[in-house]
């Protein structure tokens, strides 16, 4: 298994990255989040799930290990494969997942294209217990309610403020959550200016 990709960014397209790995141009296919921290030109490293099927070797690609790991998990419940498990990352972080998983959320499960009401039922069924159970996760199926960063209110306003609709402002946000996460396991605080310009990257390449 390729566990991971270190190099130069060679390129970058709306569905994947070509990453040079010791002279050979890897392509990696990554959600919009994980494409919109990339730059050309600049080292990066990519946590990789190989895909094997009998006539291609798709390699994914993903901003932190956790990522992967739930990409991976996603893939065991019933009817997901991988073009629906990289959608679900597109649209939801991996502790937004596990949040919606143990909360039963269907309407957020939905959000996924791809995914419609029996198919996240089926994700919970198969998934409950397994995607892990985050603090957060559980006070959720608590409460009923998922505290909401101040980032994302900031930088969705900022997109409606220069014209993008609200669900491409949804989309745009949920894309760049992947960055504002790493920068939170990091310690730093996630900076508006930066996720604006990383949601505007992700809406032009749309």
């Amino acid at each position: 298994m390729i566990a991971s990709v270190r190099g130069r960014v060679a390129a970058i397209a709306p569905e994947g990255a070509v990453v040079e790995v010791g002279g050979i141009g890897v392509l990696v296919h990554c959600t919009p989040g994980t494409l919109a921290a990339l730059r050309v030109g600049e080292e990066a490293r990519l946590a990789t799930s190989l895909v094997v099927r009998e006539d291609s070797l798709t390699l994914f690609g993903f901003g932190t290990d956790d990522e992967r790991s739930v990409f991976e998990m996603l893939q065991t419940a019933n009817g997901v494969g991988p073009k629906v498990a990289l959608a679900m990352l597109a649209v939801h972080t991996p502790n937004a997942l596990r949040i919606a998983v143990a909360s039963a959320d269907v309407k957020a499960l939905t959000r996924v294209p791809g995914v419609g009401p029996k198919g996240a039922q089926r994700i919970i069924v198969d998934l409950k217990d397994r995607l892990g159970t985050p603090e957060e996760a559980v006070n959720a199926a608590l409460d009923g309610a998922v505290a909401v960063p101040p980032w994302r209110d900031q930088v969705h306003s900022g997109l409606v403020g220069l014209g993008y609709s609200a669900r491409d402002a949804d989309e745009a946000v949920s894309a760049v959550a992947v960055q504002a996460d790493a920068e939170v396991a990091q310690g730093r605080a996630p900076q508006v200016a930066v996720l604006l310009k990383a949601a505007l990257r992700v809406l032009s390449v749309r």
